[in-house]
C-alpha cells in the first residue's frame, strides 16, 4: 500500500470503476491522479470513484476530482463519486464542490446515472 492509499481498477458496462482506500492528501493523490490519467489517455470517458473506505480528503484530492471532472467533460464524459462518507462530505460542501462534482449515495445510482 504506498502513501496509505488503495487503489482498485475495474469495469462494468463501459464504466470504469475507482475503488479507492485510505487517505487521499498531498502524498497519495499523484499515485490517484496518474491512475486517472492512464485511464482518460486509455480511452475511458465514464469513471465511478468508490470512495466507501476514503477517510481523508485533503485540498490537492479536491483538485485532482476537480481537474479530472473538467478533463473527461472536454470529452463529453463524466466523473461520478459515490459511497461518500459523512466526514468526506463534510470537507467536499466546505469548498462548494458538491455543485460541481456529482455525488450519489450508492454505486448502482452512480452507474445508472451515466445512462441518463
Amino acid at each position: 500500500m504506498t502513501f496509505g492509499l488503495n487503489i482498485q481498477i475495474e469495469e462494468d458496462q463501459g464504466i470504469t470503476l475507482v475503488r479507492v482506500e485510505g487517505r487521499l492528501d498531498a502524498a497519495s493523490a499523484p499515485l490517484l491522479e496518474k491512475k486517472l490519467v492512464e485511464q482518460v489517455e486509455g480511452g475511458k470517458t465514464k469513471l465511478l470513484l468508490d470512495f466507501a473506505k476514503v477517510n481523508y480528503l485533503s485540498s490537492a484530492g479536491m483538485r485532482l476530482l476537480l481537474s479530472t471532472t473538467k478533463k473527461l467533460k472536454g470529452v463529453s464524459g463524466g466523473l461520478h463519486l459515490c459511497s461518500v462518507s459523512e466526514e468526506v462530505m463534510e470537507i467536499i460542501k466546505m469548498a462548494g464542490f458538491e455543485r460541481i462534482i456529482q455525488i450519489f449515495p450508492t454505486e448502482q445510482e452512480a452507474l445508472q446515472a451515466f445512462s441518463n
